[in-house]
């Protein structure tokens, strides 16, 4: 019996490694699958990509009422129409560019001689360059002036006759010599073609195939995400062509106007390598930026060629791609890399080029099949954690300014009220869970109160709690879609002509925060919302009130008393406390927040067993309650009253 139990605990302990070495064995297994059988998965890869970017036009053509069978065809042959006219333009540039090329011999070795002489130094990286240059030079004319000279020392001597041998040539050997080297990139383009009419035509069938793998627990969640994820990889995969085919257009068209030779050439191979993010527009820019140092005997085409691609991209990547498609590929800069490393080994050039589309279509995947989902928070750009979680890991190490910057971000999009409620108080709940079980004490949980204080301080310069919109990065965009939308008072802001008369004072609300470290942030919090949609509150602890008990004088313009606490003592406790505010503030109403508490009947019996004026839970539920308390009806009441006697003619 012993014996099973120390045997069960080695394989616990041992199991976490022998999982990694399965994930390491899979990997590796898969790798080579893919790298011997690259003859057949690169087509099918690029057919998978080519039917995701068809499948947008195609439903359009359904919706039309074309048949299937046309829609399909037609859009496949606007496809290959398409290829072929860009290999018909790369051809044609490709040629010219080859005869072109020597004249530029040149003028490149004399604008590095000139660089040289510019910087004086005869041990640099450009003069080696002209000393390299020159010796090759001069190596290639001595070669020639000393094949001349023994021509001309031994004249009576034997030259070697060449002989040629000429072998019967058949018109089929001709044709075949000028077919070969185009069998397989035409091969390669029929596989393609038809692996990608069979996804189109049988794409229900082929997403049912992916359904019962992926599972079919919840079947109508599941065929909704796989279809959600379809249509946001085909919308995506499309836009993406059609702006980087638009980044294509507008290079070869400025490399035209400034000169460079193959303008059209360069344009299509910038547009295909903006596919590689961060690094494929630089690669594309470098090209014809040599190709301009080589032919300009200046420096003029060099400069343009420079500044055509500093204006265009940052114009497309920061203003035109976040209109599109919200600039966002879904993928983390490392997985870009990454990704593009692997498919570059795999599969080579192709690779490189299909690395970035391929992994969003398995992040998509990952994002929307739970089997699948290590695969989108190894490679997906939105974050592992949780806003919330988030939230507390940074509150715990004090990075109050990064909190800070991600706050505002989010603010956005959402409002004060929003962010206070699902991202602050739930990470302070999870805080609390920790320091009820002494997990978080000492130095660790002042630095998470002084912290959240310093959070709620840098907002107070936010000029308004009400979103204003913008673009969102990542991190704050999967944060706007947990926490969900605003609540309708999340989104008002009250003036004082819309309160009751006793809530226009100075300070008509007061905000008590209890004895728990945490209580006075989520006082604080609370405050400031308060104040910032139109209620002056004043923030305050019970030690404070304590130490200096407010006189008559310091409640007579008070409506309201906010009593906050994480988890409170127990019911008495509260009771107690509620009595006390009463005896010192009689005219003022009281609101009890207790912010861990989430269960609506435990709520309402303690607002009966309290007998306060209301008891929350959250930041959007006291003010939705405390709008309710402080809105003015008089004046509505008055002018229905108006309305009323002005109808009254017209009734007579």
């Amino acid at each position: 019996m012993l014996l099973d139990i120390v045997t069960s605990q080695k394989l616990r302990f041992a199991l976490p490694l022998f999982n990694a070495l399965a994930v390491s064995l899979l990997i590796l297994a898969i790798g080579s699958i893919l790298y011997l059988g690259r003859e057949i998965f690169v087509p099918f890869a690029l057919a998978v990509l080519l039917s995701f970017s068809l499948a947008p036009i195609v439903n359009m053509l359904l919706w039309a009422r074309v048949p299937s069978s046309l829609a399909i065809a037609g859009a496949v042959t606007t496809a290959l129409v398409l290829i072929a006219l860009v290999g018909y333009v790369i051809l044609n540039q490709l040629s010219a560019l080859a005869t072109e090329l020597p004249n530029y011999q040149t003028t490149m070795q004399r604008k590095i001689e000139g660089l040289a002489s510019t910087t004086g130094s005869e041990r640099g990286p450009i003069a080696g360059l002209v000393v390299m240059l020159n010796e090759m030079q001069e190596d290639l004319s001595n070669i020639g002036q000393a094949r001349r000279q023994t021509a001309d020392q031994a004249p009576n001597e034997q030259k070697p006759q060449p002989v040629t041998i000429a072998e019967e040539t058949s018109p089929f050997s001709t044709v075949s010599g000028f077919v070969s080297p185009l069998l397989h990139p035409l091969a390669t383009v029929g596989i393609v073609i038809i692996f990608s009419i069979f996804i189109l035509a049988q794409r229900e069938d082929l997403r049912n195939r992916f359904i019962r793998l992926a599972g079919t627990d919840d079947l109508q969640q599941t065929t909704a995400a796989i279809d959600d994820a379809a249509r946001r990889l085909g919308k995506l995969l499309l836009t993406q062509l059609a702006i980087n085919t638009a980044f294509g257009v507008v290079i070869s068209l400025g490399l035209l106007v400034i000169g460079v030779p193959s303008p059209f050439l360069w344009g299509i191979i910038a547009g295909i390598l903006r596919f590689v993010p961060y690094v494929g527009a630089v690669i594309g820019g470098a090209l014809p930026l040599a190709l301009a140092f080589a032919v300009d005997p200046g420096w003029s085409m060099a400069i343009w060629t420079v500044a055509l691609f500093l204006v265009v991209e940052p114009v497309l990547g920061h203003i035109i791609e976040p209109l599109v498609y919200g600039h966002s590929s879904g993928l983390s800069p490392i997985a870009v890399i990454l990704a593009a490393a692997i498919w570059a080994l795999i599969w080579g050039p192709v690779g490189l080029i299909l690395a970035t589309p391929l992994t969003i279509c398995l992040v998509v995947m990952g994002r929307y099949v739970q089997r699948l989902a290590v695969i989108d928070i190894m490679l997906g750009d939105r974050p592992a954690l949780s806003p919330s979680q988030i939230f507390y890991q940074r509150m715990l190490g004090g990075a109050t300014r990064e909190a800070a910057g991600q706050a505002r971000e989010l603010l956005k999009e959402r409002a004060l009220a929003t962010y206070y409620d699902e991202i602050a108080l739930e990470g302070l709940r999870l805080a609390h869970e920790d320091v009820a079980r002494f997990a978080v004490e000492g130095d660790r949980l002042e630095t998470l109160r002084a912290s959240t204080l310093g959070l709620v301080k840098s907002l107070e310069t936010i000029e308004s709690p009400v979103p204003k919109g913008g673009s969102l990065r990542p991190e704050a965009a999967a944060a706007a879609d947990a926490v969900g939308p605003d609540t309708t008072f999340a989104r008002i802001v009250r003036s004082p002509s819309e309160l009751a008369p006793e809530w226009r004072g100075a300070t008509p609300v007061v905000c008590i925060a209890g004895g728990d470290p945490l209580d006075l942030p989520i006082a604080s919090m609370l405050g400031q919302v308060l104040t910032k949609h139109g209620l002056n509150a004043h923030v305050t602890t019970m030690k404070e009130v304590a130490q200096n008990p407010p006189t008559k004088a310091d409640v007579e313009d008070v409506a309201l008393v906010c009593l906050c606490f994480v988890e409170p003592l127990s019911t008495l406790h509260l009771r107690h406390t509620a009595l006390q505010v009463h005896r010192v503030a009689p005219k003022a109403k009281v609101l009890i927040g207790i912010w861990r508490e989430r269960d609506p009947e435990i709520v309402a019996t303690l607002k009966n067993r309290l007998r306060v004026n209301a008891v929350v839970t959250t930041l959007n539920e006291a003010l939705a309650t405390i709008f309710e308390m402080s809105s003015d009806r008089v004046p509505a009441i008055a002018a229905a009253g108006e309305k009323a006697k002005a109808a009254q003619p017209a009734l007579a």
